[in-house]
């Protein structure tokens, strides 16, 4: 399961635009975006079930009984992983999934726009080659995403699982208990949850913009150029969203402020309209992802 977030940066990412009374570069508000936003993802962890955590610690320690043909103990901590299943089971409000591991980290991407085209070109002329692990190894390279990844036990399968390979250590198949179990272990389920870095940046800077347009019309200006490459570079990774709002819309939109600010520099509403449209595609984005 994968689904695209960037909300969570919308308000602790975007603070203020200064540095102990100076204006902050776009490259200083863009790592710092990009900082905040990871730790902001430790929000998206989910709470992770005891009972269910030190079942899978047994049910891999049943493995290693068995590969040291320890069938003794294999048979006890394979109850005993059991046992703390059927806590959760005797509830009739236990979950499907039950999450016993979450894992964060982000991938960047360093590049500009045209080495990304370029790479994009190699991937399809290796995959026209029919060079397809070649192309994988270089599409892996881009993507620039925060990852925050939790995964589960599926109880409708899991339990029965771990009783089957029970039944195969007492009637002393071993080899059969450990494929069981290996099985077993190969259907947790993984959810994957995707905040795009190029747009966290691009709302960043945007939000800069906007604090510092009456004071600072270059930095202004320097932020929103800067605004505009970053949403170039989530188009081109494939950040995709089913909102109204396209990426060609919020250029537009960028552009009318640039414009506003060099003139008579009436920009409140303008901005107000954008971060809403900003606002709007970056939600959207987590309805297109889902559907992948």
């Amino acid at each position: 399961m994968r689904k695209i977030v960037t909300s969570i940066v919308a308000a602790a990412v975007l603070g203020s635009s200064f540095v102990f009374g100076a204006v902050k570069t776009s490259a200083q508000v863009s790592k710092e975006s990009v900082i905040q936003a990871k730790k902001d993802a430790k929000n998206l962890e989910v709470s992770l079930v005891k009972e269910a955590v030190e079942s899978l610690a047994l049910t891999q320690r049943v493995l290693v009984d068995i590969s040291k043909k320890d069938t003794k103990s294999a048979i006890k901590d394979l109850e005993d992983a059991i046992g703390k299943l059927e806590v959760i089971l005797a509830s009739k409000k236990a979950p499907k999934l039950l999450p016993v591991a979450n894992k964060i980290f982000a991938v960047e991407y360093v590049g500009d726009i045209n080495t990304l085209k370029k790479a994009v070109k190699k991937v399809k002329e290796l995959v026209n080659e029919g060079k397809l692990q070649d192309a994988r190894v270089l599409l892996n390279t881009l993507q620039s995403q925060i990852n925050v990844i939790t995964t589960y036990i599926p109880l409708a399968t899991y339990p029965d699982a771990l009783k089957l390979a029970a039944k195969y250590l007492h009637e002393n198949k071993v080899n059969e208990a450990a494929t069981v179990l290996d099985t077993a272990l190969n259907t947790l389920v993984q959810e994957e949850t995707i905040i795009p870095i190029p747009i966290v940046k691009a709302e960043a800077l945007i939000k800069a913009a906007s604090k510092i347009a009456k004071k600072d019309k270059k930095q202004a200006l320097a932020h929103l150029e800067n605004a505009k490459k970053e949403l170039e570079l989530a188009k081109a990774l494939g950040y995709v969203s089913k909102s109204d709002t396209t990426y060609k819309n919020l250029n537009d939109a960028i552009e009318a402020i640039e414009k506003e600010i060099k003139g008579k520099n009436k920009v409140e509403k303008l901005f107000e309209d954008l971060l809403k449209k900003i606002k709007d595609f970056k939600e959207k984005i987590v309805d297109a992802a889902n559907k992948k």
